[in-house]
């Protein structure tokens, strides 16, 4: 019933834009006007607590249950924060706080009890009739406060979804005869909006005992706007413009403005990044073939040719081995990644590579073709009557100078002797030859496109050097061959040669362009995923700060639960503890001098935090601290899944726990003593613990809050609301299971407890000391291999999540025994803790 009541109010909250704070057992605890302020706050908690009630009516038709619900709201001001370390709780705090609360006790069921502080912000949108609160309520006397009753809505409210909906309703049923609609709707339907819209209530029934909760308007809106983002997303990533991406994050030579971007570029490396040199070595490889066929075949000519192919395979190999781990020896595969890993190392030896492949090209058509024969030159007389045919020819054979020129004409002679006659050789092979060496220079991934451009543009005007001015009577005699084409074929080759290098430096330039977009889009997503990570940290530490560790990972391993699932669980055997301060309600203080009252939290969050840093010891692993109400402690024992025990196990054994428990109790003392003793204060503890069975539950999927329900909680409650300060008040059953640790009671008597009747109840005066030391040491035993998993799975990195500004790192506290303590119970603080007592019923 409860789970079905607060689903209901969940989506209520939603619709009036509320925030839950959280839930007192029954009580529903909202504000309205905070974080962002709204001048109507007033208005919607109004519209929000008639909404409330009537689906409680709508609920005890349908289950025939005598489930009802006051509503007490008030308007004033209030400090907000998280006090403590663990299971943080977002909450607020002031006078009026408690105000708001006394106006919720001392309404009627059914109906919404408002303050004349609130009546001043309804701006007539409401009628109201005298409550007179304040003769039910010393605090509302006392505060001047004067109450009333909402009877009746002026001006009705309706919510977007609502209101589209009654729009598209008057639209089938009133057209208007030119085409048009009329929009009409009624006094009641308006009425019933404030209510029913989203179908909220019509869309709950409750058959079988089961309650079902069909998905509403408001949970299909927002499927829709997840997958229109998923939509926007995707056509962002499809029409993203790297190249625009990059233009303002580098200069015209393509290098990142930011410096350490562009240190980072040249450091990193793709995987295979060496692949590429294999080009050089395979077109080297080529030059020997086609040599061997095509060129004279000669020990010079040879030794030109297949020397190089040694220092290239080295480079090749040194860079390539890191690239093939698993097939090398681990001592070539360190020292080519130390290699690679030196950015000038790498880049010179490719430099290196291509240098040697480009001139070993040059070197031989110096050495060779200038002095071979064809089968059109028979002999030099007839080679100068072949050349004087053309006369501009022959002039500028005569006008050059020739490599034959250069050399001693015995060894002419012996390179003219090395090549048979009947050899057909043509010097253009040389120069195509050029265009694949180039090829192969361009692909090689170690250099930036600047080093590419000037290596390519450097190779390519040499061979046209050759080509034009050393090597023009063999293109004179291949034109001769080719019947005198337009263009000599010098002339072709070295175009063909300038095309290509212009061609290949434009491609170097724009794979140089397209890898630094690739690599900023890397960047980008690492530091993106860094981030992403980072906050996954964060949140699962936050997660598992806000809940239990067992539930924290119910929520964060089961990846296929939905995130509206809930979480419940039943446990037999749980100790319950309530430890309140009767007297920080005259401690508190909204004067100038303690800034509003937030000094006096401060000083709270510090007890608090000490309190909480007793839970980190680890004998007290297997208590859970559920939350804090005000200045009140909450906590339970025995909420632990890995505990198993056998079926015949003894009670000193099943509630161990416990007995940890009350030790915790006595530690709570000893701490705050010692705060007392440093801040000159004199806060006292009042404490009731209970066990039992009880249910443990999560309640609300995207602001999860852990609770434990239960009449066992009930009466630890009141053992510590009826007990008195400085003594641990516990009931007979749970003195009765405490006596075989060794603690010693005093029998209180009779007491008066709520919806309990006469209860006979004893004040714990402490443990003997022959019992202290093994009941302990068993209890952690007992425990000792789950608290030490509990131990190593809750411990979060805190540090790293920004603190709120109610945060305060207290330091740590040396704890001192003294149990003959005992101080005399404070009426003030009687009536604090009744405050927060009437919540939790």
């Amino acid at each position: 019933m409860l789970s079905l009541d607060v689903i209901l109010f969940i989506k209520t909250v939603m619709k009036y834009q509320q925030l839950r704070i959280k839930i007192l057992g029954d009580c529903y605890y909202c504000i309205s006007g905070a974080p962002d302020e709204r001048p109507d706050h007033a208005v919607m908690c109004v519209h929000m607590g008639l909404s409330m009630v009537k689906a409680i009516k709508y609920v005890q038709q349908k289950a025939n249950s005598p489930v009802d619900m006051r509503v007490g709201i008030h308007t004033g001001a209030v400090l907000a924060g998280i006090l403590g370390q663990r299971q943080w709780q977002f909450d607020v705090y002031s006078k009026d706080v408690e105000l708001a609360n006394k106006m919720e006790s001392s309404g009627k069921a059914g109906r919404v009890h408002i303050s004349d502080k609130t009546l001043a912000f309804l701006n007539g949108e409401f009628e109201v009739e005298a409550a007179f609160g304040e003769k039910r309520e010393e605090l509302l006397r006392i505060a001047g406060l004067k109450t009333y009753f909402i009877t009746k809505v002026v001006k009705a409210f309706a919510s977007p979804c609502a209101k589209k909906i009654n729009e598209t309703q008057s639209e089938i049923a009133h057209p208007n005869p030119n085409g048009s609609t009329t929009d009409i709707v009624s006094d009641e339907d308006d009425n019933d909006a404030t209510l029913d819209d989203e179908g909220l209530l019509a869309q709950n029934s409750v058959s079988n005992g089961h309650q079902k909760v069909i998905a509403v308007t408001a949970d299909e809106e927002e499927q829709v706007k997840l997958e229109n983002f998923k939509q926007r997303l995707k056509d962002e990533l499809v029409t993203r413009d790297g190249h625009e991406n990059l233009t303002k994050d580098t200069n015209i030579f393509l290098r990142f403005k930011n410096p350490q971007l562009e240190q980072l570029y040249a450091v990193y490396r793709e995987p295979y990044s060496s692949l590429p040199l294999l080009a050089a070595l395979l077109v080297q490889c080529i030059d020997v073939l086609y040599s061997y066929i095509v060129l004279p075949r000669s020990t010079l000519h040879f030794i030109n040719i297949a020397a190089p192919l040694v220092p290239i395979a080295m480079l090749v190999v040194i860079s390539l081995a890191e690239s093939f781990s698993g097939m090398l020896p681990k001592f070539f595969v360190d020292v080519s990644k130390r290699f690679n890993d030196i950015t000038f190392v790498r880049e010179l030896a490719a430099i290196i590579i291509a240098l040697t492949i480009g001139f070993s090209n040059v070197i031989d058509m110096f050495f060779f073709v200038t002095f071979v024969r064809t089968e059109h030159i028979v002999s030099e007389s007839e080679f100068n009557v072949t050349a004087s045919l053309d006369s501009d020819i022959n002039l500028e054979v005569e006008g050059m100078v020739t490599a034959e020129h250069l050399l001693p004409a015995s060894f002419v002679e012996q390179m003219r002797e090395a090549v048979p006659p009947e050899r057909v050789l043509y010097p253009s092979y040389l120069s195509n030859f050029g265009v694949l060496i180039l090829i192969a220079i361009a692909v090689i991934a170690q250099l930036t496109h600047l080093t590419k451009i000037l290596l390519l543009l450097s190779i390519a005007a040499l061979h046209c050097y050759f080509n034009i001015f050393i090597m023009q009577d063999l293109y004179a005699l291949e034109d001769d061959l080719e019947h005198q084409p337009i263009i000599s074929t010098r002339y072709t080759a070295s175009g063909l040669l300038l095309v290509a290098a212009l061609a290949l430096s434009t491609l170097a330039r724009h794979m140089d362009h397209e890898d630094r977009v690739i690599f900023k889009w890397k960047t980008e997503v690492a530091e993106q995923k860094e981030t992403a990570n980072d906050m996954r940290q964060r949140n699962e530490a936050l997660v598992y700060n806000v809940l239990p560790v067992h539930v924290a990972e119910h929520f964060m391993k089961n990846t296929k639960r939905s995130h509206d699932d809930l979480y419940s669980q039943s446990y037999a055997e749980v100790g319950v503890l309530f430890a309140s301060m009767p007297n920080f309600s005259d401690f508190y203080s909204e004067e100038t001098v303690n800034n509003q009252g937030l000094e006096c939290l401060r000083f709270l969050n510090e007890v608090i935090s000490d309190f909480d840093a007793l839970l980190e010891l680890p004998q007290f692993q297997d208590i859970i601290k559920i939350k804090t109400i005000g200045s009140t402690y909450m906590a339970a024992s025995g909420i632990n899944l890995q505990r198993t025990l056998r079926n015949d196990a003894p009670i000193t054994e099943r509630w161990s726990h416990l007995a940890i428990l009350v030790e915790f109790a006595m530690e709570l003392k000893h701490a705050l003593q010692s705060i007392n003793e440093q801040s000159f204060n004199h806060f006292v503890l009042k404490m009731g613990i209970n066990h039992g069975p009880i249910t443990a539950g999560v309640i609300g999927a995207r602001k999860p809050h852990y609770d434990i329900w239960g009449n066992t909680v009930n009466v630890a409650s009141r053992m510590e609301s009826t007990g008195k300060a400085g003594a641990i008040q516990v009931t007979e059953e749970t003195c009765n299971i405490l006596q075989p640790f060794g603690y010693k009671f005093l029998q209180r008597g009779l007491v008066a407890v709520k919806g309990k009747g006469q209860l006979m109840t004893f004040y714990l005066q402490g443990k003997s000391q022959s019992s202290a030391e093994p009941v302990l040491s068993g209890a952690v035993e007992l425990n000792g291999q789950d608290s030490s998993a509990l131990e190593s799975t809750s411990e979060l990195e805190t540090s790293d999540i920004k603190m709120p500004l109610l945060k305060m790192n207290a330091p740590e506290q040396s704890l001192e025994i003294d149990q003959d303590q005992s101080l005399k119970n404070d009426s003030a603080g009687q009536e604090r803790v009744g405050e927060f007592q009437s919540l939790l019923e």
